[in-house]
């Protein structure tokens, strides 16, 4: 079964439109093959294609901790100098000055939007395309945006999540230079499983989207982007990064993510690490 990951692992792929003004080219190898983030693969395979199915476009502010990453990439900002993103979208770990960092505004084109170079990466440790699906990306220097927290329990891994991306608007479709949001209901593991089988790894990955009628996902291009939601103080939280899924918000295939609190605790240290 392909896996469309966010690309198939949904990440950009090679069809997306280029956006030449703001870089919008897939970076590595990996996510030229990988839907992930709604943009899903086939059997962990990525797809060349792209944001998000079945949203509306986001109000300049909503989300400031947003990112778009020019390997055709989502990310959010965990400080203001280390983006979140899915391991997927980056090629290892170490000095990389390939990056751009896409901050301040909704539009890509838009009069807010602030480009800011990479300077290192970091990948999960012992990331081999199944599980553990994040990363760090280090910015040469900070963006002047709030950040995103990041659950380190499982007590926000229920009920409805907010996606958003500038990814493929549908399967097979382009990339959005407006950034598009949805909401999308958690799916348990067991339900999760009968769809997936052994490709899902429960505790590692946490899965939400509308089982029975499909239409509304991440995909192609959304791959690292956050999954997110209100806590009990009303703060928002990411509990997911968009990493893979079967096509783009098809029946019986939810959106696959990266279960955040699972790794809060080795993200925290990675990112002490890199002078964040």
């Amino acid at each position: 079964m392909p896996r469309h990951l966010k690309p198939l692992k949904r990440a950009l792929a090679v069809a997306a439109v280029a956006l030449a003004a703001v870089s919008l080219q897939p970076g590595s190898a990996q996510a030229d093959h990988i839907h992930s983030g709604s943009a899903r693969a086939t059997a962990r395979t990525a797809d060349p294609s792209p944001g998000v199915v079945g949203g509306t476009r986001a109000t300049q502010g909503e989300f400031p901790w947003m990112v778009r990453l020019s390997m055709g990439c989502g990310g959010a900002l965990y400080t203001q100098q280390i983006v979140l993103t899915a391991a997927h979208c980056v090629d290892g770990s170490g000095p990389d000055t390939s990056i751009t960092a896409i901050t301040g505004d909704v539009d890509l084109k838009g009069a807010k939007a602030v480009s800011t170079r990479s300077t290192d990466v970091l990948q999960a440790p012992g990331y081999n395309g199944k599980g553990k699906d994040w990363a760090l990306v280090r910015l040469a220097k900070p963006v002047n945006q709030p950040t995103l927290k990041i659950a380190d329990t499982t007590a926000q891994n229920n009920g409805e999540f907010t996606i958003a991306g500038w990814g493929a608007d549908r399967e097979g479709g382009r990339q959005q230079r407006y950034l598009l949001k949805a909401k999308v209901p958690f799916v348990d593991d067991a339900t999760c499983k009968k769809a997936y089988g052994n490709q899902l790894t429960p505790g590692d990955e946490i899965c939400a989207g509308y089982i029975d009628k499909g239409g509304v996902d991440t995909c192609q291009g959304d791959s690292g982007g956050p999954m997110f939601r209100k806590d009990a103080a009303g703060g928002w939280i990411q509990v997911g990064i968009v990493s893979w899924g079967q096509g783009c918000a098809e029946p019986g295939y939810p959106g696959v993510y990266t279960e955040v609190s699972t790794f809060a605790a080795d993200i925290k240290k990675a990112a002490k690490g890199l002078g964040g």
